[in-house]
């Protein structure tokens, strides 16, 4: 096979495909005694699987994955999947506990009206919780109370209920403060739960679209360990 054999199959240039062998994603090819490069099977096989990686795990990954593989490191590359398939675990259970945090915030009744103002101690009864615990969400940017001009005491509205419920149910699922600011900024920045359901929907689609890439990518990489020598 020459190289534009294996780029028609992936539209790819037949330059991409000798710089994937160069960097050794690809085993290296024979070659005529005019210098032309011989791809084989094998080659093709080699290539399905190294694109079908980069779409599961991305570029690095699937270069990590390829280099262990011709290194004869089959153990390095099954990590390297293993720490992949360890990642998309986790992010789905992030999601389903945001998703499962979001929709009892909104399925339950409002904290009070819009007007009112909490103070720490009792934004802290509300929840449970003490007063030291939600002046540390304040300290890690998760809570953003007014103060009072006259006393200058913290008041929190019920936005800032709304985000202080939000995250003393990550905190029981056991999120750290830095990745639970970032969630309360995206229900801040969207002005309210409902936009921020819709992205974590589009990231669930996410998630699944880049599990089935990793089954995908599983099964090339499996072909292709078959069919070296």
């Amino acid at each position: 096979m020459r190289p534009a054999d294996l780029a028609r199959e992936h539209g790819l240039s037949t330059q991409a495909v000798r710089n994937y062998e160069r960097d050794g994603f690809l085993p290296p090819a024979a070659r005529t005694p005019s210098g032309y490069r011989v791809y084989t099977e094998v080659h093709a096989a080699a290539l399905r699987a190294f694109l079908a990686l980069v779409a599961a795990y991305g570029h690095a990954t699937a270069g990590g994955i390829m280099h262990a593989v011709h290194a004869g490191d089959a153990e390095r590359a099954l990590t390297l999947v293993d720490r992949g398939h360890a990642q998309l675990a986790r992010d789905r259970e992030t999601l389903n506990t945001v998703r499962n945090a979001i929709g009892h915030l909104t399925a339950g009744p409002a904290p009070g009206p819009a007007t009112t103002a909490w103070s720490v101690g009792e934004l802290a009864h509300h929840l449970g919780v003490t007063a030291a615990t939600v002046r540390a969400w304040e300290r890690a940017g998760i809570l953003v109370p007014a103060r009072d001009r006259a006393t200058g005491y913290r008041i929190f509205d019920a936005a800032d209920v709304r985000d202080a419920e939000l995250t003393h149910l990550l905190r029981r699922g056991g999120h750290p403060l830095a990745r639970i600011a970032t969630v309360v900024d995206q229900v801040r920045t969207a002005g309210g739960t409902e936009s921020l359901t819709q992205a974590l929907e589009t990231w669930r689609g996410r998630l699944t679209a880049r599990g089935l890439a990793m089954l995908d990518a599983a099964a090339l990489l499996g072909t292709y360990l078959r069919s070296r020598p």
